[in-house]
């Protein structure tokens, strides 16, 4: 179907690989993986089209279709699931074809367009659609609303459904689980399953390739192989070759010896059998695991806080949302030294508020956050990553932001530090400015670890990371002896870290009785169990009347939801307007000369002024989207 034959591709003077050969066939399911930067997003754009290969050739079977995700998806005014159908090509030619048809009058035409059109299943299309929207998190009002009116995340899940809905023989995803909550990834994750085209898919997620793949393909020092199995297999295989390199011995038993130390803090605190087992499991899995890694340019510790008061936190009676709406209630949670605590719940069920609230940047509506007097937060959330000084260097951000002791130590200490998050040589001198989400997430991560805190507040924190580095902070976060909570669709990350789960979902937040396979359990209940109401209303729906009357009562209780989300997006475009204005001066050469010194430094505080009204309407944002959606639900 698709074949490499001594294939070379270059980015510049350097190889990113060279004489690679490999066919992939019909309904094949293949992980790509590798290092960032070793090219695997350049041979994405070799299977496109979008690269020539510098040697070699590219043969793609004729007739068969090659999808991909948009990496743009533009300001549209239309509805979300048109522009999800958008990408069924074949279907939207029909129906071109049939307005034609039907301009002229031209009936025999039009009994052939709509013989074609049932062919396809055209009829049922809109209803495909809306099945792929919904299993990416999008709610039944959600996918009429226009695609301009939302978030670069859920932009990308449009994108994303967009290319599940093509007519495809060959399918490449990069990265289709950034920016998905758990739910969305389990089912993406049977949905690719079922597909019975050729997949190729590059994910940083251990466990969804584990679960999709059939095949790897790795790039690595230049060359292109091809293994059989999961990626497990391939991570035991390749284990199998680096341990037999002398240089990697001692390394390979410092990770087996966190391992076995955590094997032992794990026995002690487990109180559900169930889950003890499951975790066990995946104990005895990552000891095998751990030579796959012993190469890995990522090695950090969290060093042990200077105070540890028990209780660390605490909410009593807690209830937390925006514009007065309650997105959870009565929340009553204690965290103290050891605690590690994994949050489940769907997107927008209160995920994000809880950190938020935990993190003391999520006002209260009612209730009690009660902090140590030692308390020392380190909040890893993804506007963080925007924050960033874009035109200091990962040395300055330590020095400014980092902890006592490391902004008071020598530059070699601090460059030490540095690189065991991957900063090394000239790197650490570089402006922030062209780097990518992984290493801005990385510069966050060592900011936080360099604090010495107490307590971990973990949102998403693997989104921009790859395989590596999620090793690395796995593994780092078992030896670390204050308390974490954790959200994350990442399950390795998940099982690794968490003795306990908490479920958020109908507006509170408890602990959640079982493991990730009976919340995935509970997630397949809980949708046959909404798919039952919603069968039950239509077997006795109101009369118009009452419709009327429930529909003024539920615009009546949003509009002050959605007046808060107007201003908040208002707020947005206001601030990125004169952030535009503000960098079209900078850009300009006259800012710079003496003349303009006054100027310049005038420009510089308003653009630190304008990423501190950006981080706190993001927030604003984002909590009148989750009661928002919280409201709506209801």
């Amino acid at each position: 179907m698709l074949t490499l034959r001594a294939v070379t591709l270059r980015r510049g003077p350097r190889a990113l690989f060279t004489d690679a050969t490999f066919s992939l066939f019909a309904g094949e399911k293949v992980a790509l993986v590798g290092a960032n930067g070793t090219g695997k997003s350049s041979l994405f754009a070799l299977l496109k089209g979008e690269l020539g290969a510098d040697a070699g050739e590219v043969g793609v079977q004729s007739g068969h279709v090659l999808a991909s995700v948009a990496q743009d998806v533009p300001p549209d005014p239309r509805a979300a699931i048109e522009f999800v159908l958008d990408g069924d090509h074949e279907l939207r030619l029909i129906e071109r074809e049939v307005e034609e048809a039907t301009e002229a009058h031209d009936g025999a035409r039009l009994g052939m367009l709509h013989a074609r059109l049932e062919s396809l299943g055209g009829y049922s299309a809109r209803s495909r659609a809306a099945r792929l929207l919904a299993g990416l998190g999008f709610d039944s009002a959600g996918i009429e609303r226009p695609v301009a009116e939302y978030s670069g995340g859920w932009q990308r899940r449009l994108a994303l459904a967009q290319a599940l809905m093509a007519r495809s023989d060959i399918l490449l995803l990069d990265e289709p689980t950034n920016h998905l909550d758990l739910d969305a990834v389990l089912w993406l994750e049977e949905w690719l399953k079922a597909y019975t085209g050729t997949l190729v898919v590059i994910a940083h997620d251990r466990e969804f390739l584990d679960r999709v793949a059939t095949r790897v393909i790795s790039i690595e020092r230049e060359r292109i192989e091809s293994y059989a199995g999961n990626y497990s297999d391939f991570e035991a295989e390749r284990a199998m070759r680096l341990s037999q390199q002398q240089s990697a011995y001692a390394r390979q038993q410092r990770e087996i010896s966190h391992v076995v130390q955590f094997i032992e803090r794990f026995k002690a605190k487990a109180s559900k059998a169930r889950q003890a087992q499951s975790r066990l499991k995946q104990l005895e899995r990552l000891e095998r695991i751990a030579p796959a890694h012993v190469d890995s340019p990522f090695e950090f510790t969290f060093a042990t806080p200077a105070r540890l008061p028990r209780p660390l936190l605490a909410l009593e009676g807690a209830s937390a949302g925006y514009g007065g709406t309650a997105v959870l209630e009565r929340v009553a949670m204690s965290l103290s030294p050891g605690d590690r605590i994994g949050l489940l719940g769907r997107n927008g069920a209160g995920k994000s508020t809880l950190t938020r609230t935990l993190a003391g940047v999520q006002p209260l509506l009612a209730g009690s956050r009660i902090a140590a007097q030692d308390l020392a937060i380190g909040y890893f959330a993804q506007h963080q990553l925007e924050q960033l000084d874009e035109r200091a260097s990962a040395l300055v951000h330590l020095a400014r932001h980092g902890g006592e002791a490391l902004a008071r130590a020598t530059e070699e200490e601090q460059r030490n530090f540095l690189g065991g998050f991957g900063f090394s040589g000239h790197r650490v001198f570089e402006p922030v400015a062209p780097f990518s989400g992984g290493e801005k997430a990385r510069l966050v991560l060592a900011l936080i670890v360099s604090r010495r805190p107490n307590l971990l507040l973990l949102d998403e924190p693997t989104n921009h990371l790859d395989l590596e580095m999620r090793h690395a902070l796995g593994m780092a976060l078992q030896d670390y002896a204050g308390a974490i909570v954790l959200v994350s669709h990442d399950r390795y990350l998940l099982r690794l870290v968490a003795d306990e789960l908490w479920l958020v979902a109908d507006g509170r937040a408890l602990p959640f009785d079982g493991d990730l396979e009976d919340y995935a359990a509970w997630l397949r209940e809980s949708a046959a169990a909404a798919g039952a109401r919603t069968e039950g209303a239509r077997a006795g729906e109101p009369s118009a009347k009452d419709r009327k009357r429930l529909e003024a009562e539920r615009r009546q209780r949003l509009s002050p939801l959605k007046s808060a989300l107007a201003r908040a997006d208002a707020e947005l475009e206001a601030i990125g307007a004169e952030s535009t204005a503000l960098e079209a001066r900078l850009a300009t050469p006259e800012v710079y000369a003496a003349v303009g010194r006054e100027e310049l430094a005038r420009l510089l505080l308003g653009r630190a002024d304008l990423k501190r009204r950006l981080g706190a309407a993001e927030e604003a944002w984002l909590a009148a989207s989750e009661a928002l959606e919280a409201a709506s639900r209801g």
